[in-house]
């Protein structure tokens, strides 16, 4: 056993007998936690803080990747847990239902731009974000429309691990392992970061929203008849939380009414409250066809996605066959 793994077995009554090994960290360089797992195990968590396995105390400043905006540990959240677990633990999905899922279906809706009123729960952000892809593919295919496959994203955007959220997302370094995987009907829009027309601005920044423009050019390169999506994060948070251009959204909005294209908001960060209202799409006022969710909905205590739609888009899935 080598030095790191020695000192990490005698740290925590938790850990021993325990070799790190074996753990593969996600979207991490594991050579990084490896050198020196003892810093980077944590052991327990309340409120805004985590303790590690050597006993320090650290100020969650990420709130748990975004996850935990009500804190670790919260007292109502571990009764509820403790509650549903030892009534019901799993219920399958497939033509079953629990209350509690026709509960949160309901208040999820609830919260939700007026409209928006039908919930399809997944098991993460990514799953919600290649279900969306999903729905606006199928969507057009119900409504005689297969033509329109194709998928527009953004440069710098994130949408999770994926194939589909890779594919529509424009950060280099993510893609470029798995190009042969990509979905094909691709493209990007550019990203809106001008450091020389934004530096030191405040909140929306004033210079930017002609760059939604770029769609309309894509609808000419591509034809609308081809399009089915449009998918962006309302607040583009992996890139560096930009913060989208007054009026920009808007400009998408309508140009994507105006030729058909489904509009898509990635609200995986920005969903349930993390801008000051329940999604992004209230705080912009622009109305998306499609939310996608996860993260804050369950506090990150319990694996939870899912994807919120238009009545019109749900009803057309209700009318084909079974």
């Amino acid at each position: 056993m080598n030095q790191p793994v020695a000192e990490f077995a005698n740290l925590h009554p938790d850990l021993r007998g325990v070799n790190p090994e074996s753990y593969w960290l996600p979207f991490t360089p594991n050579r990084h936690f490896k050198a020196s797992p003892h810093a980077r195990t944590m052991v327990s968590a309340s409120g805004p803080y985590y303790t590690n396995a050597i006993g320090n105390q650290l100020f969650d400043c990420l709130s748990g990747m975004w996850c935990s905006p009500l804190g670790h540990a919260h007292p109502k959240i571990v009764e509820a847990v403790t509650k549903q677990v030892s009534t019901l633990d799993y219920s399958p999905a497939f033509q079953c239902a629990a209350p509690s899922t026709l509960k949160l279906a309901e208040r999820v809706a609830a919260m939700a731009p007026a409209g928006m009123d039908h919930v399809f729960f997944t098991s993460s952000g990514s799953e919600a974000v290649d279900t969306a892809l999903k729905i606006a593919h199928a969507f057009h295919r119900c409504k005689g429309e297969a033509t329109r496959f194709r998928m527009i994203g953004r440069e710098r955007g994130y949408h999770g691990v994926g194939l589909g959220g890779i594919s529509v997302g424009g950060i280099p370094a993510n893609r470029k392992a798995f190009a042969s995987l990509m979905i094909n009907g691709v493209d990007h829009l550019p990203h809106t970061h001008n450091l020389g027309e934004m530096a030191f601005s405040k909140g929306q920044p004033s210079w930017g929203a002609h760059l939604a423009d770029e769609l309309e050019r894509m609808v000419t390169l591509h034809d609308a008849s081809s399009i089915a999506a449009v998918i962006v994060e309302p607040v583009q948070g992996s890139t560096g939380l930009l913060v989208p251009p007054v009026g920009y959204l808007k400009k998408l909005r309508e140009i994507c009414t105006k030729h058909g294209i489904l509009l898509i908001f990635d609200e995986v960060i920005t969903g349930f409250g993390r801008l000051g209202t329940n999604f992004a799409a209230q705080r912009f006022d622009v109305m998306p066809d499609m939310i996608t969710f996860a993260k804050a909905v369950t506090n990150g205590v319990i694996p939870l996605g899912g994807v919120i739609v238009r009545k019109d888009i749900y009803d057309a899935f209700m009318h084909g066959p079974e």
